[in-house]
């Protein structure tokens, strides 16, 4: 799907979420401040796209999920394989122990307010955006 308008420098987040109406809400969240919005309903799914989408700035990733990793894994993954990458992790059902996260990743139990995920979002995020293919409308 062509975007309707130039893109260049909204940065990209990968959210990672397998409740559809949970990623519904989130994708609207994140697309309203202005982030490009790339998807997966788990972590084997979102290393596919972080394999090949290396535009992607940030990760938003629940913990509970189903696959063969959780959320707090997958975050460490992330970090190791892609330290560039900011993450943030949510949960409303558990808060990271010790050695769950990842260094300079952020936690936030669920339920969370719009504008508090942004600011943690960008917070993650590494100071210069990459930029996403531009294309004209």
């Amino acid at each position: 799907m062509k975007p309707h308008r130039r893109v260049v420098k909204h940065p990209v987040v990968l959210l990672v979420e397998d409740e559809p109406l949970v990623r519904l809400t989130q994708v609207d969240i994140l697309r309203e401040a202005e982030f490009w919005v790339v998807e997966a309903q788990d972590a084997d799914e979102a290393f596919e796209l972080l394999k090949t989408r290396p535009d992607i700035s940030a990760i938003l990733t629940d913990v509970d999920m189903p696959g063969s990793i959780d959320g707090f894994e997958f975050a460490r993954l992330v970090r190791q394989g892609w330290p560039e990458v900011g993450v943030l992790v949510i949960s409303g059902k558990t808060g990271p122990g010790p050695g769950d996260l990842p260094p300079n990743a952020t936690f936030l139990h669920k339920p969370i307010m719009p504008d508090d995920l942004v600011a943690a979002l960008t917070k993650v995020m590494p100071s210069t955006p990459k930029s996403t293919v531009s294309q004209e409308s």
